[in-house]
C-alpha cells in the first residue's frame, strides 16, 4: 500500500476532488458529511468489519464544529488520525495514519454505481412499431412513421368507388372514349 510515507499534498489534492463531488457550489476547502463518507468508502477506510459507515459519521460529527455542516482539511486531518487505530489495529498512530494517507493519496470520486441511461434493448423491443398489432397496427406506415390523424381516426372514402374496387379513378377514361 504506503511503502513510504505519503505527502500530506497528495492526500490534500484528493481531499479536494472529493469536497467538491456532486456539489456545484464547493470551492474544495471544506467536505461535507456525505462526501466525506463516500471519500472513506471510495479509499477503503471502511472496511465494513473495523471501520463502518456509522464510525465515520460518528468521527465527522466529533471534529466539527458545534453548528457547522462541513470541516476544513485541518478537521478531516484530525477525523483520520482518529479512524485510523481503529482500521489498523494492533499498528502504532504514526504507522496507521501513514497507511490511512496511503489508502486516500491519488484517489478521486468513483462513479460506479451510478444511475446509467436505461438499456436499449427493451425501448427498441417497446417502440418497433413492425411489432404492434391490432388497432395500434394500424396507426403507422411500413416505414414506422405515424400516420398523424389518419392513423387515429376512421376517415369516410367519399370517392364513391366500393373499398376493394381495383378500377378506382378510371371512370372517367372510360367515359371519355365512348
Amino acid at each position: 500500500m504506503a511503502d513510504g510515507s505519503v505527502t500530506v499534498a497528495e492526500v490534500e489534492a484528493s481531499f479536494k476532488k472529493f469536497a467538491v463531488h456532486g456539489d456545484t457550489k464547493a470551492t474544495g476547502k471544506e467536505i461535507n458529511g456525505k462526501n466525506f463518507v463516500k471519500l472513506c468508502k471510495d479509499c477503503k477506510i471502511i472496511d465494513g468489519k473495523n471501520v463502518t459507515a456509522t464510525d465515520v459519521d460518528i468521527v465527522f460529527t466529533k471534529v466539527k464544529a458545534k453548528s457547522a455542516r462541513v470541516i476544513t482539511f485541518e478537521q478531516f486531518s484530525q477525523a483520520l488520525t482518529e479512524l485510523a487505530p481503529k482500521r489498523f489495529k494492533g499498528k502504532g498512530q504514526e504507522e496507521a495514519v501513514q497507511l490511512i494517507y496511503g489508502l486516500i493519496a491519488g484517489k478521486e470520486p468513483a462513479n460506479v454505481g451510478v444511475t446509467k441511461v436505461a438499456k436499449a434493448g427493451a425501448v427498441d423491443r417497446l417502440t418497433d412499431t413492425s411489432k404492434f398489432t391490432g388497432a395500434h397496427k394500424e396507426r403507422f406506415d411500413e416505414s414506422g412513421k405515424g400516420k398523424g390523424k389518419a392513423g387515429r381516426e376512421d376517415i369516410p372514402d367519399t370517392s364513391g368507388y366500393v373499398g376493394a374496387y381495383k378500377g378506382e379513378g378510371s371512370y372517367e377514361d372510360k367515359v371519355k372514349e365512348a
